[in-house]
């Protein structure tokens, strides 16, 4: 258990780190947004897919937990906070909890 995070058993691949919840990462063709609440809430899901075309021209290219964009300005930023208000860390991790669980 991490002693500084406020999740219990951390991430399962290392338990000694913090159980992530959004990041960005800069990749050779594209930006990934990750969002760990979107895989584990389909309703979270629904949500997002449903309002993307409506902050967005592009195509949506998702996909379990990611969300690419082929340029940094193509980012739907008022999406992305409004998504980000959607679950707080506590649900998200209590989720998450629940479907390591049950794959035990």
């Amino acid at each position: 258990m991490n002693p500084n995070s406020i999740d219990q058993y951390g991430y399962h691949c290392n338990p000694k780190l913090s159980l992530p919840f959004i990041a960005i990462a800069f990749q050779k063709h594209f930006i990934a947004l990750y969002h760990m609440g979107i895989y584990a809430d389909p309703e979270l899901q629904h949500w997002f897919v449903a309002e993307y075309p409506n902050y967005s021209f592009q195509k949506l290219d998702m996909g379990k937990s990611c969300i690419r964009f082929k340029k940094f300005d193509q980012i739907p930023s008022d999406l992305i906070a409004e998504f980000a208000k959607k679950i707080i860390v506590k649900q998200c991790i209590n989720r998450y909890e629940t479907l390591i669980n049950k794959s035990k």
